[in-house]
């Protein structure tokens, strides 16, 4: 991959943090993207990477690396422009930060190399808005026992994702008092369907949180919690805050996440009488080699060809397809051997949803 090459992929990246919602990024993206061509701090960074595979997540790799030396008062200067970090963000000018993750990423070639080597971590809580709608959707009895396996788990956040309270409009569920509060959930109105499975279960009863990722984050450990801290884009406040809350929640309610990919995990879990096994995952099938996804395609067949009344399950995804000739990010459930359905799409980071599906 020549040198602009990589330039390219950084200048993409620009413009989905600019569609996203994150000006900070989107402006300093481009200005690293031209030191790239330039030959600059940011290209030495890259060096013995243009060889190599077209890698769309370099730019979050550096980006979060950066990102930690302002958060752990390494890169003061840098800080001074992130809100995350304490600084502030100039509207009028959102690159005025780039002298300063010039010089961090110049001064730190470790770090920033060490940054660079690692998957992208970032365990969206957003997401959860679409899991848990799912959720209530298909847990077909109210009190019905929930195993819930997460496939891509990262730090398990969303393993957690009933403890969180979803609003929006006249719809509220979930305790009152949570940490993580996902507002204005849904774009427009809230389907029938969600309205229903909310009334049906005032709560839900999880008995087993368990979850896979090849390279899994302890969030209660102090460079967990800074991984995900630094994945996150430093001017978006809300996610930012929804991550405070979920660290909090993760405190207090314990999951397992293994050190695992999907497949494997995947031949290990059984169904249960009594209970309604669960998997899931969100925005991580493109990291899965094809031949890993179809190991987890039998895996899946597997437990649905296995259900039963007695030991029912349910599979949910929201990750991206093309519908109707559109790609966009869409929430699937299927339970058991039956059919499956689309029941809502989002953007990425899983706020706001959006209903109706294809064909309703």
């Amino acid at each position: 991959m020549a040198r602009e090459q990589v330039a390219q992929v950084f200048s993409r990246q620009a413009e989905a943090c600019a569609h996203l919602g994150s000006p900070l990024y989107a402006a300093l993206l481009r200005r690293v993207a031209q030191d790239i061509r330039e030959g600059g701090p940011c290209a030495d960074a890259v060096t013995g990477r243009e060889d190599g595979p077209e890698d769309d997540a370099l730019p979050l790799r550096l980006m979060a690396g950066a990102h930690a030396l302002a958060l752990t008062g390494r890169a003061p200067a840098l800080a001074e422009h992130y809100p995350s970090a304490g600084g502030v963000l100039d509207p009028e000018a959102p690159d005025a930060g780039w002298p300063a993750l010039r010089d961090a990423v110049a001064e730190h070639p470790r770090w920033i190399a060490d940054w660079l080597s690692r998957p992208p971590q970032t365990n969206e809580v957003g997401r959860a808005n679409l899991l848990l709608a799912g959720l209530l959707y298909t847990v077909p009895a109210a009190q019905r026992p929930v195993r819930l396996f997460e496939l891509g788990s990262s730090a398990g956040l969303n393993l957690r994702a009933e403890q969180f309270r979803y609003v929006s409009g006249d719809f509220a569920w979930g305790p009152v008092d949570s940490a993580v509060r996902l507002t204005d959930a849904w774009d427009g109105e809230v389907p029938d369907w969600l309205r229903a499975g909310a009334e049906r279960h005032q709560a839900l009863r999880i008995v087993e949180r368990r979850g896979c990722d090849p390279s899994p984050i302890d969030p209660l450990s102090a460079d967990g919690s800074l991984a995900l801290r630094a994945y996150l884009w430093p001017d978006q406040a809300e996610r930012v805050r929804r991550l405070e809350g979920a660290l909090r929640i993760a405190a207090k309610v314990p999951a397992t996440v293994e050190g695992a990919g999907a497949a494997e995990f995947l031949s290990s879990v059984d169904l249960e009488p009594g209970t309604l096994t669960v998997v899931w995952h969100s925005v991580m099938r493109q990291y899965v080699p094809a031949d890993e996804w179809a190991g987890v395609t039998d895996e899946l067949a597997r437990l649905a060809a296995a259900a039963t009344d007695e030991a029912g399950f349910a599979y949910l995804s929201f990750e991206p397809r093309e519908v109707a000739g559109r790609a966009g990010f869409w929430l699937a459930a299927r339970s058991g051997a039956g059919p499956e359905r689309l029941l809502a799409s989002a953007r990425p980071h899983g706020l706001p949803a959006r209903w109706p599906g294809p064909g309703e």
